[in-house]
């Protein structure tokens, strides 16, 4: 099995659970913990991942969630107050690459168009409606048909 150095950035808590026990997974209850009131955002977009991951045969019994990292480390996010970035070496194998622009529309709650004229219908339907993004549509109950149509 390969291993490879990646980084991730973490809450300093993360420091002391590896000193501590050895391991860290990640856990709803941290997610509620550090994002507060604004966890539930994430939570859908992070359960929605979790679900159509298609590598989850590896992944530890106890994890909720994944542990996001980088291959470069000038990619990982940029330090702040309270968190740090880890350096870890890993088994490849354990590593799900994703789409990150993808992701990316993911957290934003934005359609993902299966090409060039699907783009445009979905423009068209959001026009329609009088909508000038799908996190208006998806945020609101007031469009069910194109929240489904997101998150499909």
């Amino acid at each position: 099995m390969d291993k490879i150095i990646v980084w991730t950035k973490q809450h300093e808590n993360v420091v002391k659970e590896l000193e501590k026990t050895g391991r860290y997974t990640a856990k709803k209850e941290y997610i509620l913990r550090e994002l507060d009131r604004y966890a539930y955002l994430i939570l859908e977009v992070y359960d929605w991942l979790v679900k159509n991951t298609p590598n989850t045969s590896q992944k530890p019994f106890d994890a909720e969630y994944p542990i996001w990292i980088s291959l470069r480390k000038e990619a990982t996010m940029l330090p702040s107050a309270g968190m740090v970035i880890l350096e870890l070496e890993v088994d490849s194998s354990l590593i799900t690459m994703i789409d990150i622009s993808k992701w990316g529309k993911i957290l934003d709650y934005s359609y993902i168009p299966a090409d060039k004229q699907d783009a445009q219908n979905h423009r068209q339907l959001l026009d329609e409606y009088g909508l000038t993004s799908d996190a208006k549509a998806y945020m609101s109950q007031f469009y069910p048909q194109i929240k489904r149509k997101i998150k499909l």
